[in-house]
């Protein structure tokens, strides 16, 4: 039987056209503060703080990426963040997942219990110091393994991949290729695996994301230089900027010139600490909306 196509009334017009017109401005109220940092970091501070700026860059200059480039800390900073963030993402999915398909076996009798103790640290922790006392005992401070095994499993990551586990593998389908004499670990690496791309994106992403901002572990735990990660070195290049324009005035042309220009090492640190984590996004995209799905009511 063909399809029966209704004629479009006037009505279904007006409502395509009310949502055309949402999206479009959900649209902008997302997009335009990302342009507007873009086109502050090289326009006159002057202007972006008198409101000049709105839509192009005015008294373009590219000061503020010269001042944070010039830095050779940076480029340090972000040879660590890539490993810190490479590896931790790595380690945290390789105890994340594992641990998740486990719990998600109605025939593990300990799930109940292991996953009322994984919650409850949710909300219940030892405190900063108890831990930093813990990390030192371990021999963790001063070191690169500080960012990658304290806080290698999220249990809310944990949660989300346990229910992908549950709803979106079918028993049938374990005890069909446990007739073939398939185990637990060959069919978690065989079969859970290769039908997970969607949660193992998302959860991927938001650990990548967690390890390219931290900042606080570097702040608590390390106190060398050189293992101190891309978010610690900026911190520093925008409070020496800080300091320059105070300690030098307006009474001189550097400190004119310092603060005439300041604002754009502000927003030129946002543009620097998020462009390149921003530029993973759609290599995952296609995976992403079925992942944030997660968990939803089915129909």
């Amino acid at each position: 039987m063909g399809w029966i196509l209704r004629k479009r009334t006037p009505g279904d017009v007006l409502f395509d056209a009310f949502i055309a017109a949402a999206c479009i401005i959900v649209f902008l109220i997302v997009a335009y503060p990302l342009y507007f940092v873009v086109i502050a970091s090289v326009s006159d501070s002057t202007m972006v703080a008198t409101g000049k700026v709105w839509l192009w860059p005015k008294g373009f200059s590219l000061y503020g990426y010269n001042e944070i480039f010039d830095d050779t800390r940076i480029w340090r900073g972000y040879r660590n963040t890539i490993l810190y963030t490479t590896l931790g993402t790595f380690v945290n999915l390789l105890f994340t997942l594992p641990a998740a398909y486990a719990l998600s076996r109605r025939e593990f009798r300990a799930r109940r219990f292991l996953m009322f103790v994984f919650v409850v640290t949710m909300f219940f922790s030892g405190g900063l110091i108890p831990t930093y006392l813990l990390i030192k005992g371990l021999g963790m401070t001063n070191t690169m393994w500080v960012f990658i095994f304290p806080f290698c499993v999220n249990v809310y990551n944990l949660i989300i991949v346990r229910t992908f586990f549950e709803t979106s593998l079918p028993r049938e389908l374990y005890e069909a290729a446990a007739i073939d004499g398939c185990g637990h670990f060959r069919f978690f690496w065989s079969v859970a695996l290769p039908l997970s791309k969607a949660v193992i994106s998302v959860i991927g992403l938001y650990y990548a994301v967690a390890h390219w901002n931290d900042f606080f572990t570097a702040l608590v735990y390390v106190r060398n230089n050189e293992l101190q990660p891309l978010q610690i070195v900026l911190r520093d290049i925008l409070l020496s900027n800080q300091v320059f324009q105070a300690g030098a005035g307006t009474g001189g042309e550097a400190g004119g010139y310092a603060q005439r220009y300041a604002d754009q090492i502000k927003y030129g640190v946002i543009i620097v600490s998020t462009l390149p984590i921003l530029l993973v996004y759609p290599f995952i995209q296609k995976y992403f909306e079925k992942g944030v799905m997660i968990g939803s009511v089915k129909g």
